[in-house]
């Protein structure tokens, strides 16, 4: 567990680092308030800080207001250092937001005692945090290929689409459906379907833009979120990922299988106010019309708002 030491006082530094270090933690120390607050504000700051109350530049109190006024996680647990001692004082503290306090000159003991509460309140935030974004993990991405799930891909359209309107911008679709797929099953098993689908998602991700979303639409189907993308520019972001998915054979056992895969793309430009279901229905027509034209290849059609159809749900988790 690491520990920050605020005190302006050296012989006080030298005595806390020489105990904690002894007791094993990691001590990063600071010789006034104004060091400690930078120390704090980064993204490795310590979890626990032990500070001074008077302190040259910036005191322990005010230390205390800055890191109380920012977002509560992660936690930081803060004793407060005191030669301070009536009642009045040491509520202030409390109050400025330090978690315990020990006066000066301190005992050891309690001291030790006061930082283990400290420590096990850290870890258990840190296990609650932890165990809190498993469960957003669980709920918005897809188990098998940790894309986006179904919903959420369908969620992030919807606000990229309400955002193209804000800003007058485009924002493209691509339906990717892998060719054959039932015949990976069929053949090498459902053991091996997995893989390919997982190493789909891998390549999916190495190619798309840093801001591009990607979710499992349904069984072997992929639908890709463009947002700012015209569509010349989503036919060419397509047809990467096709070469990329193409391009290399999967190892599944002893046999290297390769497989290929089948996208339909759609663009709406500002101004056409197409929603989600609509704008994935013309994306899977032109999917379909890459599967009639044979497959391995990029496929695309204007959006027209007046014409555009519902996203056939039932018939693209039979496709092959």
């Amino acid at each position: 567990m690491r520990i920050l030491v605020a005190d302006d006082s050296i012989v006080s530094r030298h005595v806390l680092d020489a105990t904690l270090r002894k007791w094993g933690y990691d001590v990063v120390m600071a010789s006034d308030g104004e060091e400690a607050w930078q120390i704090l504000q980064r993204d490795d700051a310590p979890r626990l800080v032990i500070l001074d109350w008077m302190m040259p530049g910036m005191t322990g109190l005010e230390i205390c207001r800055l890191v109380r006024a920012r977002a509560p996680e992660p936690y930081i647990y803060i004793l407060l250092l005191t030669s301070k001692s009536h009642r009045e004082d040491l509520i202030e503290g409390m109050e400025a937001g330090a978690d315990d306090y020990i006066t000066k000159p301190f005992d050891q003991h309690e001291l030790k005692v006061r930082l283990r509460a400290g420590t096990r309140l850290v870890e258990l935030q840190a296990e609650l945090f932890a165990a809190r974004e498993a469960l957003r993990e669980q709920a918005t991405k897809d188990w098998l290929t940790k894309l986006w799930n179904r919903s959420s891909i369908l969620d992030i359209l919807m606000r990229e689409l309400a955002r193209s309107e804000r800003d007058v911008s485009p924002v493209s679709v691509a339906l990717l459906d892998l060719d054959h797929f039932k015949s990976v099953n069929d053949t090498l098993g459902h053991y091996a379907g997995d893989i390919v689908l997982r190493e789909t998602a891998v390549r999916m991700n190495d190619s798309v833009r840093q801001y591009d979303s990607i979710g499992r639409y349904g069984g072997e189907e992929f639908l890709i979120v463009l947002p700012g993308c015209d569509l010349s520019g989503a036919i060419s972001q397509a047809e990467r990922l096709c070469g990329r998915i193409s391009g290399t054979p999967v190892t599944i056992g002893p046999t290297e299988t390769n497989f290929t895969a089948s996208i339909g793309v759609t663009t709406s430009l500002p101004g056409q106010s197409a929603t989600a279901d609509a704008l994935i229905g013309r994306a899977d027509e032109a999917l379909y019309q890459a599967k009639r034209k044979g497959r391995n290849r990029v496929e695309s059609l204007a959006f027209e708002p007046e014409t555009a159809s519902a996203p056939q749900h039932e018939a693209l988790t039979v496709k092959v």
